[in-house]
């Protein structure tokens, strides 16, 4: 098949990467000329494992073209996927100013007959939208489709090629026949390709990802009742998700999620359910929990310290908000940091990929700086900050932690190391949900 996809962001690049490799040729659509010149060299603009291999790979095999041209990704495709972002309005609702804008696009480029597929995460009801906006330009016959992404940052290649579930939100038979036959490579083995209407599948997206951030503030709200009593909130996690009607994933507590998705996703179904007068109760109280529980680690810092941090030094591990990506959009590291910072501390930070994009997201803030690797951001610090659970900080060698800290203080927001460990090397350990390890 020809494919345009309309946005070379995190889904469109993934997108477009993949059909292409399953054999389609792929038109890879942006404005943004300098991001597009690089993705013609090969060049990705995010770290996602195994995507810059398959991009060059792709590209060799002239299966994946990139390009500014709308027009010429229009005309020469027989699905159009809409890739581009939905950003967070003013409100807490989705954007969808850069949706209807690529609609409109493809409808003054299309030639005939289109498949038009929504792959953003948009509200219920968009697929309406952006049927009468491509109405009101072209005469030529279209379907609309709605299509979400359930990629994990850090495991996308993975997840796209070895999908768990396809959603495909649709009425037309055609359309419905055409995306079966696109997405039949990826689902071979199992039938995991669920099709039901437009906004069905528009709501999917929306309410899988509120059920999960559910989970985790669920677990993180739970956490802190577990300090209270007394409890280990890491022996509860085993406990509950040793039932079968639970399971084990997202029940692990720390600091909050982050991302492009959970956040914004969440905001945007409570504006969703007011906008129907039906308000999200659960929903909006997942969303306060994850607001707190980044200054629930400070609360345990100032708690050891004192509220007046001047003249105190931390490392700080970890900056994206989840390992294996340089993603850093609403990263619970960023109020820790800003916090830490304005009680008068100083911060050296670290994280394997994305210092970058922290260079970017805090600009020249006074009191910050960057080390090269891990045990250099705890020199003359008094503490060590864990916000992101990366494997090299999993195994890290303590007995030097301990010997390059003032004194063996970690704040661990990830739970990464066991409390009798922490004693035995005679840390000060505070994790989240667990008993305190006070070194004697």
């Amino acid at each position: 098949m020809k494919i345009c996809v309309i946005g070379t962001g995190y889904v469109g690049l993934v997108a477009g990467t993949c059909f292409a490799n399953s054999g389609n040729t792929v038109y890879g659509i942006d404005v943004d000329v300098e991001k597009i010149e690089k993705l013609k060299n090969g060049t990705i603009p995010i770290y996602e494992p195994g995507l810059a291999e398959m991009v060059k790979n792709n590209l060799d095999k002239k299966r994946l073209i990139f390009s500014t041209s709308i027009k010429d990704g229009v005309e020469n495709a027989d699905i159009i996927f809409i890739a581009v972002g939905t950003p967070e309005d003013e409100d807490g609702s989705a954007d969808l100013s850069y949706v209807l804008s690529a609609a409109r696009s493809i409808a003054k480029h299309m030639k005939g007959y289109k498949i038009i597929v929504n792959k953003s995460t948009v509200p219920v009801g968009t697929a309406d939208k952006v049927r009468e906006t491509v109405a009101e330009i072209t005469s030529y016959p279209f379907d609309i489709v709605s299509n979400p992404e359930f990629l994990k940052e850090g495991a996308a290649v993975d997840d796209f090629l070895k999908p768990d579930r396809i959603i495909v939100g649709a009425e037309s038979r055609k359309a419905i026949d055409t995306m079966i036959d696109l997405y039949t490579p990826f689902v071979r083995k199992r039938e995991r390709l669920i099709i039901m209407d437009n906004r069905s599948a528009e709501m999917t997206k929306y309410a899988a990802n509120a059920m999960l951030a559910t989970r985790i503030s669920f677990m993180n709200d739970l956490s802190i009742l577990a300090e209270k009593v007394g409890a280990d909130i890491e022996a509860i996690r085993k406990g509950i998700g040793s039932d079968s009607r639970i399971g084990i994933s997202f029940l692990f507590p720390g600091v909050g999620y982050g991302g492009s998705c959970f956040p914004k996703d969440v905001k945007a179904i409570l504006k969703t359910g007011d906008k129907y007068g039906h308000h999200l109760r659960i929903v909006d109280a997942v969303e306060q929990v994850n607001r707190s529980q980044p200054l629930h680690l400070l609360d345990k810092i100032t708690s050891h310290f004192g509220s007046d941090l001047s003249g105190r030094h931390f490392a700080v591990w970890g900056l994206s908000f989840k390992p294996n990506t340089d993603d850093m959009r609403e990263a619970p590291v960023i109020p820790v940091i800003r916090e830490l910072i304005q009680n008068g501390a100083t911060v050296t930070a670290y994280d394997p990929v994305a210092i970058e994009n922290a260079k970017r997201k805090f600009g020249n803030l006074p009191g910050l700086s960057y080390a090269e690797n891990a045990y250099e951001t705890l020199e003359d610090a008094d503490a060590l900050v864990l916000m992101t659970e990366w494997m090299e900080f999993r195994k890290p060698d303590l007995q030097k932690v301990a010997e390059t800290l003032k004194k063996p203080v970690i704040f661990d927001g990830r739970n990464l190391f066991k409390l009798e460990k922490m004693k035995e090397m005679g840390f000060s350990y505070y994790s989240i949900g667990r008993p305190v390890v006070i070194a004697e």
